[in-house]
């Protein structure tokens, strides 16, 4: 019987590690380092207990970024792992009904679980374009309905209906996932639940105006009738517990990307969570209702039996929104960047270093910190490594795996690291160096002022033309991974901008 035994166990431990794990990958909007208590212990006064529950499970990482200050870039870069500066949306987001930033042909981290036999699903926020099918001059009805509405309201509604009841092409579905739930951007219209490639229900009303008050709704457009605000987080986290739950069910393995809507604008707190933090800010208070959402999630997780078996990747697409109140909640002892300079849209830390933490029981152990360079660029690269396929040349050029460091290793998966202001410029980071291409030049030493306080550009000129250097080599190699040079989608503005060729879409170059 021992002799059977010690046979069978190393065939039990080969088919435990070819199981391949379910992924979760939940994406906060507009969470800043600083507001997870974990993160900023000392200078943090929102509670946020699941969020902390989850990072002592499994590795919280202390240097992760996302691609830029702003969503739509680094939304576009998580999902592929390739930087957004690379196609026309070298500044900016992705605008009100505007044009799939994501290629037909491009793969994303879905469509590589796709190909490997993963059910697929998206719940949340997309805000990566659709191809509406709106007539090119009736788009003033569907962008800014304020400016439209002074005639003829009943032939606008008949073109909204028109379009609303159509098929909607480029979305979620048409990029490697097999379902999609969400609010497209909930700030923003059509105001309404879009799913797979419909809008549930026809926007057929203006917004009504009590919704662009106190950071809600920002752009006026076609709603429901009976639109809430409120609903739009429960409705998520209740469609992500529900795919949990049926979707362990089944045999295959399965994929959620789970990009909240919160706490970015609206800030649309509901009752039971209005006045909790204390602090007199429904942002805070939106915090903790995210950091409940994300709790019910990772319980339905865990009474499905699922748990064990799941990466689970929590993250946020950058920094807090200053304009929400920052200068109060610090006044308050809240700062919601922690240590880092700037917020939100910055190329400095605040507006792209965030909360980046990963569980898996089967392999990470737990109440660990990694403070190794990581970037949201580099989870499609992950996954690959964890299911031992090697990524096409074409695809997810800047994305390096971190699964070594999520098995202990102490050594950097990646040496260098761009991540952008929502104006453009970027920061490239080398070790622990980061420049900034701006007029003068900006270097700074981590590792010794993460505050970003001290520009060492004047005392280091050396090292700034060899970061200059290196950002330039890796905007004309296409690419910042080992492998064949690749072509950017359009020519990349260069910074600072002076004397720098422009972005021309319809132009294909290095």
């Amino acid at each position: 019987m021992r002799l059977l035994l010690s046979l069978l166990l190393p065939l039990t431990l080969l088919a435990a590690d070819a199981r391949k794990p379910n992924i979760l990958v939940i994406l906060a909007d507009d969470l800043g380092y600083g507001d997870v208590q974990c993160y900023n212990p000392t200078r943090g006064k929102i509670p946020t207990p699941h969020l902390d529950k989850l990072a002592s499970q499994g590795m919280r990482f202390t240097d992760g970024h996302s691609s830029s200050g702003v969503c739509s870039p680094s939304r576009y870069t998580l999902l592929t792992g390739r930087y957004h500066w690379r196609t026309r949306l070298q500044t900016g987001i992705v605008g009100v009904f505007g044009e799939p930033l994501i290629a037909p042909d491009r793969l994303t981290v879905a469509g590589l679980a796709k190909q490997h036999g993963y059910r697929t699903a998206a719940i949340g926020k997309w805000h990566l374009g659709w191809d509406w099918p709106i007539a090119e001059g009736d788009r003033p009805l569907f962008r800014n309905y304020k400016e439209a509405d002074k005639s003829s309201p009943e032939a606008h509604r008949e073109t909204w209906r028109k379009v609303f009841e159509q098929k909607i092409a480029g979305g979620p579905t048409t990029r490697g996932f097999d379902t999609y739930f969400g609010t497209d951007v909930p700030n923003w219209p059509p105001y309404c639940f879009i799913e797979n490639d419909r809008t549930i229900g026809t926007p057929s009303v203006p917004l009504p105006a009590e919704f662009f008050r106190n950071h809600l709704a920002s752009t006026p457009g076609p709603a429901l009738p009976d639109w809430k605000l409120e609903a739009i987080l429960p409705a998520l986290t209740e469609r992500a517990c529900a795919f949990i739950t049926e979707a362990t069910d089944k045999p295959e393995p399965w994929m959620l990307y789970l990009p909240l809507t919160t706490p970015h604008t609206p800030l649309a707190v509901n009752a039971e969570w209005k006045g909790k933090s204390g602090l007199n800010n429904a942002a805070a208070d939106l915090i903790m209702e995210t950091d409940a959402a994300v709790g019910k999630v990772l319980a339905a997780l865990e009474a499905s039996g699922a748990a064990k078996d799941t990466l689970v990747i929590f993250t946020s697409d950058n920094g807090f929104a200053s304009y929400v109140g920052v200068k109060d909640l610090e006044k308050q002892g809240h700062y919601p960047s922690g240590p880092l300079r700037d917020y939100k849209t910055s190329v400095y830390e605040g507006g792209h270093r965030v909360a980046f933490m990963a569980r898996w029981p089967a392999q990470v152990s737990a109440g660990t910190t990694c403070d190794q360079l990581v970037h949201q660029a580099d989870i499609i690269a992950t996954v690959a490594d964890i299911l031992q396929t090697k990524l096409p040349a074409n695809a997810a050029e800047d994305s390096f795996s971190f699964l070594p460091l999520l098995k202990g290793s102490s050594a950097p998966t990646r040496q260098n690291a761009i991540s952008c202001a929502s104006t453009g410029t970027p920061g490239l980071r080398l070790g622990n160096w980061k420049y900034i291409a701006t007029q003068p030049a900006q270097l700074f030493d981590l590792a010794h002022d993460l505050g970003e306080t001290k520009n060492l550009a004047a005392s280091q000129p050396e090292r700034v033309a060899e970061m200059k250097a290196l950002l330039e080599k890796l905007i004309t190699e296409g690419r910042s991974t080992p492998g064949e040079p690749q072509k950017n989608d359009v020519t990349v503005v260069r910074f600072p901008k002076s004397g720098a060729p422009k972005a021309k879409a319809a132009k294909k170059a290095k």
